[in-house]
C-alpha cells in the first residue's frame, strides 16, 4: 500500500506500460562478448568498477542514478542492481524486501501488483516523495543497452529462471552478470543458461572445485572474493585458471574500504586493482573510476576490450 494518496487509475495504466527507449546516437559501451571482455581485462591487467545499487546518488536502483554513474565514467562500467518480483510476476528493481525505506509505499514488494508498483515514487533523504519512479527490470535492461553492463543481484524470493528468461527476452545476455551465492545455485543457473556470466563466491580455490567437476564452463565465472582484504596469491591462482576476480570495497561501516579510502585517499582503489582484480564493486563508483583512470593514464585502455572476441581453439 502507499504511504500517501494513490494516483488516479488512468495514470496507473499509463505508468504500467511505460517503456525506456535508447537514442540512436548512444555510443556503444557494452561488450560484443562478455566472456571475452573479462578475459581481455585479465590479460591486460585492467580493472573496471561495478557501481553498488547502480550508484551513490541520488537514488539507489534508479535510472536517473544509472545515468549519473555512466555519464561520469571514462571507461566501461557495470551497475549492480537488485531484482525483486511483484505479486503478479513482474520483475522490478528494489534492494529491500519491503517498499518502506526507499519509496512512498509500504509492505513487501511481493504483495503489490505491477500496476501498483508503477505508481510508487522514490523518496529523498527527508522522506519526501519525488517524481522519480523505481524501474522494472525490463526498463533497466532496455536503458542499459549500449551503455553499461548490469550485474543482477537476484533476491531470494525471485526465481532465477524468470530473471534469465527476462534477460533473454531483452537480448541482453552479453551485457549481464547474474550473482549467485552458492555452488549449487551456480550449477542450476549454468544449466539454464550456459552462456551467461555468473558471479560466484570464491574466497578460496577449493570453493570453485565443485564447479570444475560438473562440466561447468569456467570461462563464464567471475570469482567474488569478498570485502575483507585483497588476496594477491588467490588472485594469481585464479588468473592461472583464467578466472577473473571481483572484490568489494563497499559497505556502510566506517571500516569499509570505501569509507577508509574517502578518508585516506582514493589511490587505494588503484593499489587494490594491482593485486589482480578485474572488477571492484564500490559504493563510491565515480571516485573509484577516477582513481583507476588516473593510474591507467590517458586513452582509457579498458575501452579496447569492448570489441574482444573469444579466442578460437584450433582443432587437434
Amino acid at each position: 500500500m502507499l504511504k500517501h494518496l494513490p494516483i488516479a487509475l488512468s495514470a496507473l495504466a499509463l505508468a504500467a506500460c511505460e517503456t525506456i527507449t535508447v537514442p540512436s546516437d548512444v555510443q556503444d559501451r557494452t561488450p560484443k562478448d562478455i566472456g571475452a571482455f573479462y578475459d581481455c581485462l585479465r590479460e591486460r591487467s585492467l580493472t573496471i568498477v561495478a557501481a553498488h545499487r547502480g550508484g551513490d546518488a541520488p537514488f539507489e536502483n534508479a535510472i536517473v542514478t544509472f545515468e549519473r554513474t555512466v555519464g561520469g565514467a571514462p571507461s566501461p562500467v557495470a551497475l549492480e542492481i537488485d531484482v525483486q518480483r511483484t505479486r503478479d510476476g513482474v520483475l522490478v528493481l528494489m534492494h529491500d524486501d519491503t517498499l518502506d525505506r526507499t519509496t512512498n509505499g509500504m509492505g513487501p514488494v511481493a504483495n503489490v501488483t505491477a500496476a501498483q508498483f508503477a505508481t510508487l515514487r522514490l523518496e529523498d533523504d527527508t522522506g519526501k516523495p519525488t517524481a522519480t519512479r523505481p524501474p522494472t527490470l525490463r526498463q533497466a535492461l532496455d536503458w542499459a543497452k549500449g551503455r553499461a553492463i548490469l550485474q543482477l543481484d537476484v533476491k531470494r524470493s525471485t526465481p532465477i529462471a524468470e530473471v534469465i528468461a527476462a534477460v533473454r527476452a531483452a537480448g541482453a545476455s552479453q551485457r549481464v552478470i547474474v550473482i549467485v551465492y552458492s555452488t549449487e545455485a551456480a550449477i542450476a543457473a549454468h544449466r539454464l543458461a550456459p552462456d551467461l556470466m555468473l558471479s560466484v563466491p570464491a574466497e578460496s580455490i577449493p570453493a570453485l572445485e565443485g564447479l570444475s567437476s560438473m562440466r561447468f564452463d569456467m570461462r563464464r565465472v567471475l570469482a567474488w572474493t569478498g570485502t575483507s582484504e585483497p588476496n594477491s596469491e588467490l588472485n594469481v591462482q585464479l588468473a592461472q585458471k583464467k578466472i577473473e576476480v571481483i572484490f568489494g570495497t563497499l559497505g556502510d561501516a566506517p571500516t569499509s574500504w570505501d569509507n577508509r579510502f574517502a578518508r585516506e585517499g582514493d589511490q587505494g582503489y588503484a593499489a587494490f586493482a594491482d593485486t589482480g582484480i578485474q572488477m571492484i564493486s564500490s559504493g563510491r563508483p565515480l571516485e573509484a573510476m577516477r582513481a583507476l583512470d588516473d593510474a591507467d593514464g590517458p586513452g582509457v585502455p579498458a575501452n579496447a576490450c569492448l570489441s574482444a572476441r573469444p579466442m578460437l581453439v584450433p582443432a587437434s
